[in-house]
């Protein structure tokens, strides 16, 4: 079981610095798209260019969001490793299935209670 746990933290350690990664790339991109909209005039509603950045911003600002709860997702993680309450259901207790936490680390619940 230590060779699939050392496995498991693997993966969300190289997810981590992964996603830590897009975070960082993604709040850059945040920025440009603001700085570029602020030195544009610029009106969203009249602009044929004012929808797209504002689409554009807005479809990066929801990635961010998600990169950003990932991340917490495996920092939560990483922590119940440490704690010793890594790989059981958050919900029923039962032990998740070592498969699931291969396809998905982070997972919280096992599969019955994920449905």
């Amino acid at each position: 079981m230590a060779s699939s746990d050392q496995q498991l933290r693997a993966l969300l350690a190289a997810d981590r610095a992964v996603t830590a990664d897009r975070v960082a790339a993604l709040s850059q991109d945040i920025e440009a798209i603001v700085e570029a909209a602020r030195l544009v005039a610029t009106d969203d509603e009249h602009d044929p260019e004012g929808s797209t950045i504002a689409f554009e911003r807005s479809q990066t600002t929801a990635f961010l969001a998600d990169a950003r709860k990932h991340l917490d997702d495996l920092d939560s993680a990483l922590e119940r490793i440490e704690a010793g309450d890594y790989g059981r259901c958050e919900l029923c207790g039962q032990p998740i299935a070592p498969e699931r936490l291969l396809a998905r680390p982070a997972a919280r619940t096992c599969i019955n209670c994920a449905s």
